[in-house]
């Protein structure tokens, strides 16, 4: 092994740096000075550079990378990349060469010989960068098979979605980055923890941390264990602070370690600084006289840069059991409180409050939704990651070509939206089979009056004198009550009656066409994934993919749901803001074309409550949809570029949807162009022929509802809001993640 160019035993190690990465060379050289580490080997960097050569993969992270500038690049963007380069290392072959000496050095240790699969990449766990997590790392991988698969996957997350967002710092390059991996035996002690030679929470020196846990040190690394605490003095060896971490049982527990396990670990610290020449952050295992060390690195403390999001984005990749914990709290106890608080609110009648009471009442609801906002950001988009977390699961075990399939499993959910867009389709039904209703429709759209002051009470009236009027007009009552109580571009679309009765009128036309897409589930399909995916992780891994579909499907219904029951807090503040300003502009105290909106929450209140009746002014309404500025600073190009987001060809005319006044404009067979699909517009994409998003992103709500409908989707393209114009022609190529601007000049543009 120990001349073998792919793989190199930890005990013959030469400590190069730039031969096995950062982290196998610092063992390696604790090794060497004494130190008791897990036995193991090193799968080298030439290894990596050869798996490249012989799949081509560099060029595909080269193609990956290149699609669009990095500072363009929306997180859900970075994680497509990342999931795609992951599925391409997966499915691809370990040269043979290569294969044989990673399964001679397994075989080394013992083929049920339980081993952790980690990285080790160049500059690793160094002094000028640590990056710690950002690759993968695998535990307990037992067999040859397992261990090849761990490898391809460790490879992969030198472009893991995390690794991209330091691209810079990391230095990140198709070319010339790359990775080692680091292959151990796993440890089974009682104790395990780490120990840092000064507190990196401050600049002292002179103080050591130690943590500690029960079994071994992967439940202090991910968070799912509390360890006990110690702050040690480094000059006296004794303890200057201690906290018992939380035990599952509730009882307080003896300390894990006693004073001797404790000046151990303080010698070690010492050893290793002194060896090494940095103050050192160690992982470690065992007890005094056993102590192993799992990993050393030197501490860093970089000061946090308030607005870098990065680290924040990090934390929207929960672990399986914290998935666990917040779909529990999400599903049990979030989403009913939500729902509640939104039929408390619209049950209340704000009319009949004086205007004490009105301004109280819009407060409190300010603060409700405010209160809404922050648990959508720390709890709500967090569980999002349960549709990605299946995502990496589904392809790791199944090494799917597409690696998009796993999508059709979140297929036939039971979301808010869907049920909205079911009962859409009803009233079309409705529509389409009586050609009274469509007239009175018809005329109700085409009146002069229906942007703005359409008397909705008296035409509904004469509904129920009509064939199948009384059952639209009660179905139709029932959506805007229940799916349309909500806030879109600053709007209440349950203000909008003619919006939906436009849509409802292209939808009844579009469902007589034969060129309708179909919309039922196909659970056939359906259970086809599944049964794949059980089958390829085997009986005994049943119940663990089941509880990864589950929490998938959970997160997937809940973060479109909870997107429409925010939304219905901020029209429910709007409704109480309209009732404020409809009684000032009565009394002559607002200016009759005001508008009132959230952000006149605080003027609006003051109003209420001055006892003087001064008068208030605020600016004019002005419609959501600016007019577009770009055309005329840019010469459009032939081709907009973006990402394939869903598989198709279609040709249209462009509609652009910037706000909510354009809902109402979008006729069937357009092509819809948007910054992003929101869930409160979803129901305009059964109409369209195609997508065009600003927004990237292959789990966004435009993307999955244009795979499931058959509908061409591209998204990621910048600037296209204010590119394109209405009834300008395009081509929108769903393969290749292509929009042409203007006829097609070649058959090949339109198929």
């Amino acid at each position: 092994m120990d001349s073998d160019p792919w793989v190199i035993s930890l005990d013959a190690a030469s400590c190069d740096d730039q031969r096995i990465g950062g982290k196998a060379a610092q063992l390696a050289r604790l090794h060497r000075a004494g130190f008791r580490i897990a036995p193991g080997f090193s799968v080298t960097v030439a290894a990596y550079e050869q798996f490249l050569r012989d799949t081509q993969l560099q060029l595909v992270v080269q193609m990956e990378l290149g699609r669009k500038p990095f500072g363009e690049l929306r997180w859900e963007e970075l994680w497509d990349t990342a999931l795609r380069i992951r599925n391409r290392f997966a499915v691809a072959n370990v040269p043979l060469s290569v294969a044989q000496s990673i399964r001679q050095a397994v075989r080394l240790l013992g083929t049920r010989t339980p081993v952790a699969v980690r990285s080790s990449a160049p500059g690793e766990d160094s002094t000028q960068r640590s990056f710690a997590g950002l690759h993968e790392s695998f535990l307990n991988v037992v067999g040859e098979e397992a261990v090849l698969e761990s490898v391809r996957l460790v490879w992969a997350s030198l472009w893991s979605d995390a690794a991209l967002l330091y691209r810079q710092e990391l230095a990140l390059d198709p070319l010339t980055s790359r990775m080692a991996v680091l292959i151990q035996e796993m440890q089974t002690e009682d104790r395990s923890g780490v120990a840092f030679g000064r507190d990196p929470r401050t600049d002292e020196n002179d103080r050591a941390v130690i943590e500690a846990v029960p079994g071994p040190c992967s439940g202090l690394v991910d968070g799912s264990v509390d360890p006990d605490h110690w702050l040690m003095s480094r000059v006296t060896r004794q303890v200057v602070s201690f906290r018992s971490g939380r035990r599952e049982n509730g009882e307080q527990a003896a300390p894990l370690l006693q004073q001797s396990d404790l000046e151990s670990l303080l010698l070690v610290v010492d050893q290793v600084e002194s060896r090494l020449g940095w103050c050192p952050d160690v992982e470690w295992t065992g007890r005094a006289n056993r102590l192993t060390v799992l990993q050393a690195r030197p501490i860093t403390r970089a000061r946090p840069d308030p607005n870098d999001k990065r680290s924040w984005y990090l934390t929207l990749r929960p672990d399986k059991q914290r998935l666990r914990q917040l779909g529990q709290r999400v599903a049990e106890q979030l989403i009913p409180e939500l729902r509640d608080l939104g039929d408390r609110l619209a049950a209340e009648d704000v009319e009949g409050l004086d205007d004490a009471q009105l301004a109280d009442c819009i407060q409190t609801r300010q603060s409700l939704l405010e209160h809404w906002k922050r648990v959508y950001w720390d709890e709500f988009i967090p569980f999002a990651h349960g549709v990605r977390y299946l995502g990496m699961y589904y392809n790791d075990a199944v090494h799917p070509q597409d690696p998009y399939d796993f999508v059709g499993l979140l297929r036939g959910e039971d979301m808010l939206a869907s049920q909205r867009n079911q009962l859409l389709r009803a009233l079309a039904q409705q529509v389409q089979e009586s050609a009274a209703l469509q007239r009175a429709l018809q005329q109700a759209v085409h009146e002069p009056a229906a942007a703005n002051d359409f008397e909705w009470e008296a035409w509904a009236s004469q509904l129920p004198a009509l064939a199948g009027g009384r059952e639209f007009l009660r179905n139709f009552q029932t959506l805007l009550r229940q799916f349309m109580d909500v806030a879109f571009g600053g709007l209440r679309l349950s203000d909008k009656p003619t919006t939906l009765l436009r849509n409802i009128l292209e939808l009844a036309s579009q469902m007589r066409s034969p060129v309708a897409h179909a919309t039922r589930d196909d659970e056939e399909a359906i259970r086809s994934l599944e049964q794949r995916l059980l089958d390829a992780v085997g009986a005994a891994r049943h119940a663990e993919a089941r509880e990864v579909m589950r929490l998938a499907r959970l997160s997937w219904q809940l973060r479109d749901d909870d997107n429409l029951l925010v939304a219905r807090l901020e029209s429910q503040l709007l409704r109480a803001l309209q009732a404020a300003g409809n009684r000032l502009k009565a009394v002559g105290r607002l200016n009759a074309d005001a508008e009132v909106g959230t952000e006149s929450v605080v003027a609006i209140c003051a109003a209420l409550r001055d006892s003087a009746q001064t008068p208030l002014s605020l600016p004019a309404f002005k419609p959501v949809s600016p007019p577009p500025t770009l055309r005329a600073r840019v010469e459009v190009p032939r081709q907009l570029v973006g990402q394939p987001a869903a598989h198709g060809l279609a040709t249209g005319n462009v509609r652009v949807i910037r706000g909510p006044e354009d809902l109402g404009n979008f006729h069937a067979g357009e092509v819809l162009v948007c910054d992003a699909i929101q869930p409160m517009m979803t129901h305009l994409v059964p109409l369209a022929a195609a997508v065009v998003e600003r927004r990237g992103g292959m789990l966004i709500h435009g993307s999955i509802i244009a795979r499931e409908l058959g509908i061409p989707c591209v998204n990621g393209v910048a600037n296209v809001v204010d590119l394109l114009q209405d009834g300008e022609g395009v081509t929108v190529d769903g393969y290749l993640g292509i929009v042409t601007v203007g006829p097609a000049e070649f058959r090949l543009e339109t198929g």
